[in-house]
This record gives C-alpha cells, sequence and structure tokens, in this order.
C-alpha cells in the first residue's frame, strides 16, 4: 500500500477500520477526527500547528456532503454523530491494503434507471435520516408519506402505492443476490441497504397504523 497514492477519503476509511479493529464500532466523528490525524499527521493536521490538533473540518467535510464517505456507501450512520463501515467500506479497505480486489467479491450489477430514482428518493428521504440517526421518536406522518410517496393518495392508490416499495425492494433484491448493485452516483447498493429501507417501511406502517386504515377507506374525491 502507498500511502502517496491515497486519497483523503480512503485515509479516513483506514482510520475507520483502525477504530473498528480496537473495538469501537459504533465510532463517534470525534473519534474518528482524532484517528485520522493520529494516522495520517500531515494531511489532517491543523495549518500551523499540525503536529498538535487535527482539523476537524477537513475530516467532516469527507464524512458528510454529497461525495462524503456516508454518501458513497462506505460509512453508514448509527446515530447522533456515530458511525461504522459498512461491508463496502470494509470491502475497499481491503483492497487498499492488499493493492487488489477483495478476495470473493462479486461484480457490481446495474439496476434500472426507475428502480434507481426510486431508491434514491427512499434514502434521501427525511425519515430514513431521522430512523438512521437514532430519532424514531421525532418520526412524523409528514415524513412518512414522503418516503411513500403518498402525501395526496386515498383509498386503492394508496395501498398500491405501499405495495410498490415491496415489490421494488424485491426485485432489486433478486438482481444483486449477495452482490452489489452500482448506481450511476458512485453509491453502492448491498441486501444489508435495501434491509436499512425494509425496516424504516415496517416500522412506519406499524406506527401509523391507524392514519393508514383511515386514508384506505376514505372516500376519493371526484
Amino acid at each position: 500500500m502507498n500511502i502517496a497514492e491515497l486519497t483523503v477519503p480512503e485515509k479516513i476509511l483506514l482510520a475507520a477500520q483502525q477504530l473498528e479493529d480496537h473495538g469501537q464500532s459504533p465510532f463517534s466523528a470525534e473519534s474518528l477526527i482524532v484517528a485520522s490525524w493520529q494516522k495520517f499527521p500531515k494531511t489532517f493536521g491543523l495549518k500551523g500547528y499540525a503536529d498538535q490538533y487535527p482539523d476537524s473540518n477537513k475530516v467532516l467535510s469527507c464524512i458528510m456532503g454529497e461525495r462524503g464517505l456516508t454518501r458513497r456507501g462506505w460509512l453508514a450512520k448509527m446515530g447522533q454523530k456515530l458511525y461504522s463501515l459498512t461491508r463496502e467500506g470494509k470491502q475497499v479497505v481491503v483492497r487498499l491494503q492488499t493493492g487488489g480486489e477483495p478476495p470473493g467479491q462479486q461484480a457490481s450489477v446495474r439496476i434500472t434507471r426507475d428502480q434507481e430514482k426510486y431508491l434514491l428518493g427512499l434514502f434521501n428521504s427525511s425519515a430514513v435520516q431521522k430512523f438512521e440517526e437514532g430519532l424514531k421518536d421525532e418520526l412524523t406522518f409528514a415524513d412518512a408519506s414522503r418516503f411513500w410517496g403518498t402525501e395526496d393518495l386515498r383509498g386503492d392508490a394508496l395501498g398500491a402505492r405501499l405495495d410498490r416499495l415491496r415489490s421494488t425492494l424485491s426485485d432489486v433484491e433478486r438482481t444483486i443476490g449477495t452482490g452489489n448493485a452500482e448506481l450511476s452516483n458512485g453509491r453502492s447498493i448491498s441486501k444489508e441497504d435495501l434491509s436499512l429501507l425494509l425496516a424504516v417501511h415496517e416500522y412506519l406502517e406499524d406506527r401509523f397504523s391507524r392514519h393508514l386504515t383511515l386514508l384506505r377507506t376514505r372516500p376519493v374525491r371526484n
């Protein structure tokens, strides 16, 4: 492994692996900041004080954002400022450490454009974000409706939209099997990611079952 050839995100990923190797999983953003700085002080040190203090913004900007480690699917948000390595992230670490592809890794498959657009909408929803951050108590029916895309639906149309979520997740799961689906934005979707979406769906369905029952039985206005 040539340290000089590593990108900044890859260095952070190696620091995250080091934390997990020492039993810290999930780990805090602060722990990752310090670990990244200790492992690569020249990269993550505060300008003018690189040997004394870390530059937290360098690490945080690589964790969050549109091209951050969480968006890439390398880190999973487990709670408020808590993270863990995903399977994809661990595979990248193995590749970096061995200089090749992880043993037994399956090639990524492609899903349809409609499936990708649908999944990205689910992953970017407020419901999934709150669920991953451990803020289940703050979830509202408005969050659920946006997650399902059912804001203005009633009766059979509502039921059909909910059924679509399960059928889409099942179709994608059959397509990727035990591998991954590579999305156009660089994110990789695994079976574990689909399980997260299903868990959010089932939690919302159970929590807001009375709301859904009322909407299913409410007549559609002409």
